[in-house]
């Protein structure tokens, strides 16, 4: 039996899911998520500058449009009018190719990152957003060694070899202090199922219960601080951050890119678009890493009002409620996007040992120990039959001693590995001190001669002016 279908019917059938508004949805979203990634890296360039400048009481850009708006432009420009330069005898194919490879992936992520309950691509609903989003920060390693790789070149060689060891390094912690939310999504869930999905734990962090009084259900209806992960598990938002630097090669976890050692690390070789491509991805992954630290931690979008206008199924009002849960998400994530540089601003540079030993010794361990200790928590409370509310209470206070504790372990660590790196030269130094040799006297500033010790064939003149 065979079904005719006839060319009108495909035309109206497309012409209906053209202009239904499903696909107005599409559009605005992919536009809007398109828009946000490519001018985010031009203004968190431009605040990085005015941040800085302000931090280290300089003025920044200043000259370039109004109080330096224009720079950030002008910069961009400059690098769509430069010459693509490479060398000789690089490998063409893995040159050219590693800088769309290492962007690819940063836009790639944002296909599962909603900015507000409208706008979202469908790829938002992926029920696995958490391991999506690390599958895709894991390609940026290839990318980075295709660089150092093709370039042909020993300093990008180095560079792009610690680069790799730091981001696969760091991605075991990062992974490690997100289990902790996943966790508390399952003791939360009436079922006992967690889950990675990015919008259903945003949902786990609104424990607003309606209450049909229209000032408190238009504050709090979605938007319940008191339930945010970050209060529960503060040290793993500290950890998860710490490893956000070293992924993204931000400093103080910026070796790979120290140009007082390696010149530019990876991108010794490139330059124009192609060198634009890689710090377009560098500011893009400080943007997603920003956006995940909103979504686990610290509630997504919401805010007084969103839920409560986007719940009322009336289009301007929706729309008003859309609105401001897009702007609640971007002053969140360029909130955290300011700690990167205030840490830029404030820290020195890790030397190689302090930055391996960081993550294999401290992060790594650190993060184990908080999965056990909740889980621990967790079955001592329910084997009591205590309700959830006592369980998030202990983990809470004792999330908070870790983090408070935390802090003077790494000082430590930190000072004891100096030392140990020190050692060798303070010895040398001991000893050198330990026989101070005698100070010749001097004559009308020639030195005088001094006898040999016994055994000695005749008398020398030491000069100890050289």
């Amino acid at each position: 039996m065979y079904t005719l279908v006839f060319a009108d019917d495909i035309g109206s059938q497309l012409l209906h899911g053209i202009i239904s508004w499903d696909f107005l949805q599409f559009i605005v979203a992919l536009a809007s998520i398109f828009g946000f990634v490519l001018t985010s890296a031009a203004i968190l360039v431009f605040a990085e500058r005015k941040i800085m400048a302000w931090m280290q009481d300089r003025l920044g850009p200043i000259h370039t449009g109004p109080h330096g708006l224009l720079q950030s432009v002008a910069d961009i420009g400059k690098l769509l009018l430069k010459e693509d330069i490479h060398g000789k005898k690089t490998d063409k194919v893995v040159f050219l190719l590693a800088p769309s490879v290492f962007i690819a992936p940063v836009v790639a992520a944002f296909a599962v990152l909603p900015l507000s309950p409208y706008v979202g691509i469908p790829g938002t609903a992926l029920a696995t957003g958490l391991v999506y989003l690390v599958a895709m920060s894991s390609i940026d390693v290839i990318a980075v060694i295709m660089a150092g790789w093709g370039s042909n070149s020993k300093y990008s060689l180095i560079g792009g070899l610690r680069a790799a060891a730091q981001m696969i390094s760091y991605e075991l912690p990062l992974v490690l202090a997100l289990v902790g939310v996943i966790m508390f999504t399952s003791i939360l869930a009436d079922n006992g199922i967690g889950t990675i999905s990015i919008r259903e734990i945003m949902n786990f962090q609104n424990v607003w219960g309606i209450t049909h009084i229209p000032v408190l259900d238009f504050i709090f209806e979605g938007f319940t601080p008191w339930s945010w992960f970050f209060l529960f598990q503060p040290l793993m938002l500290v950890i998860y951050y710490i490893c956000g630097l070293a992924e993204t090669n931000r400093p103080p976890f910026d070796l790979p890119e120290a140009e007082s050692e390696l010149v530019a690390g990876y991108l010794t070789e490139y330059s124009g678009m192609r060198w634009a491509m890689f710090f377009l991805g560098e500011y893009g992954n400080m943007t997603i890493v920003s956006s995940i630290t909103t979504y686990l931690f610290l509630g997504g979008w919401s805010g007084p009002g969103v839920s409560y206008l986007t719940g009322l199924h009336n289009g301007w009002w929706g729309l008003l409620g859309n609105v401001l849960a897009l702007g609640y998400f971007i002053v969140k994530v360029y909130g955290m996007c300011f700690v990167f540089i205030w840490v830029r601003s404030t820290l020195p540079r890790l030397r190689p040992d302090q930055l391996m030993q960081f993550t294999w010794l401290v992060l790594i361990p650190v993060t184990l120990v908080n999965i056990l200790v909740t889980g621990m928590i967790y079955l001592i409370v329910s084997s009591l039959g205590l309700p959830t509310w006592v369980f998030l209470t202990i983990t809470a206070a004792v999330n908070w001693a870790a983090l408070f504790a935390f802090v003077p372990m790494v000082t430590r660590v930190t000072n004891s590995s100096a030392r140990r790196a020190q050692s060798p030269s303070i010895r040398a130094r001991q000893r050198m001190n330990a026989v101070p040799s005698p100070a010749l006297p001097l004559r009308d500033a020639v030195p005088a001669r001094v006898a040999l010790p016994q055994g000695g064939s005749a008398t020398t003149v030491v000069d100890r002016g050289e």
